[in-house]
């Protein structure tokens, strides 16, 4: 008996029966099973070791390109939603390889600039742009030199539902949903306060004393109203979950929508649409690999791969090297 097989046969014995096991995790393309790791713990691998997930330290969260160390960037983000979401599906004897798999890929197709980058790739993409169907995009087409990580059908279904619409077909990807809500509402409130955004004592009394003061209690809070509540299926109590309905309201018009903290948005718009446009008209100028995606799906398409695939800083260098005067750089000879 492997090691895998050894870990497969205990999460029988360990888990909930309405875990997702890892024996029953599917891949489009079979291969070699590791005779160390189980499928879900493969598919956590291939998402920590790609590309696209490095390149989450470089890409906005909230604040565009604050200044000071201690902002969240796509990346602490994701890996926060990762440890919230483990916890949860420990205390719920639910697979945590898969709940890790999922949180660490949910992320990987997000646009440079946060959501003000993926509301211009919606304005100019035909059939509109959304993170969650790039972030699948991202494992299945454009990871791998165009080959993709090739993960499980279950990692890939969580990911693609991590926002909205349909439920995933998995506990696991359902906790990631909701931990995906509380690590983002309790982290933009702590970063809020330290730009100087917002004060603790600026969120209604109520919703403290309903959802906790600081960060920690909040995520507590939440994690065991989620904790607590959950038979078959993953859900927080009636009254934190219209807590948090209404606290995120608040962080909407409070944040969200501030014009101190959103200032720098309003020129992302045009600066995404001045590449794209340029890219749709040049699609030769595109990076080699995405050459084959402009024959077979189009230059939009790729154009709009290219874009939301990069960093913030690296969008500003392709963005400066296209539209912004160098200096001619002839020495004169007095």
């Amino acid at each position: 008996m492997t090691v895998r097989e050894r870990y497969e046969r205990e999460e029988r014995a360990r888990l909930s029966p309405l875990a997702a096991f890892s024996d029953e995790a599917q891949r489009d393309r079979a291969g070699t099973p590791c005779p160390y790791r189980t499928e879900y713990q493969r598919d956590r691998d291939r998402i920590l070791h790609c590309k696209a997930f490095r390149r989450l330290k470089h890409k906005t969260q909230v604040f565009l390109s604050p200044e000071g160390d201690h902002y969240r960037t796509r990346l602490t983000h994701t890996l926060e939603v990762a440890q919230i979401a483990r916890t949860i599906a420990r205390a719920l004897r639910l697979n945590e390889d898969l709940t890790e798999a999922v949180a660490l890929g949910h992320d990987l197709g997000h646009t440079p600039f946060g959501h003000a980058g993926e509301r211009a790739l919606d304005r100019l993409m035909e059939g509109g742009f959304r993170h969650y169907e790039q972030s699948v995009r991202v494992v299945e087409r454009l990871e791998n030199d165009g080959v993709g990580l090739n993960l499980t059908v279950q990692t890939r279904n969580g990911i693609v539902t991590h926002t909205r619409g349909e439920e995933a077909a998995t506990l696991e990807g359902r906790i990631v949903r909701l931990a995906d809500k509380v690590a983002y509402i309790s982290h933009d409130i702590d970063d809020a306060v330290r730009a100087g955004v917002l004060e603790e004592a600026d969120v209604p009394a109520h919703l403290l004393a309903a959802l906790g003061e600081g960060r920690a209690a909040r995520i507590d809070r939440m994690v065991t109203a989620i904790v607590e509540n959950s038979t078959d299926t993953v859900r927080m109590d009636a009254a934190t979950e219209a807590a948090f309905d209404e606290l995120h309201a608040f962080m909407y018009r409070s944040v969200y929508l501030n014009p101190v903290a959103k200032s720098e948005e309003s020129k992302v718009d045009g600066l995404i649409e001045q590449m794209f446009l340029h890219f749709v008209k040049r699609p030769e100028a595109l990076p080699a690999e995405y050459t084959a995606i402009c024959e077979t799906e189009g230059a939009a398409r790729a154009v709009c791969d290219y874009i939301a695939g990069m960093t913030d800083n690296y969008a500003l260098d392709v963005y400066h090297s296209l539209f912004i005067p160098r200096s001619w750089g002839v020495k004169i000879v007095e």
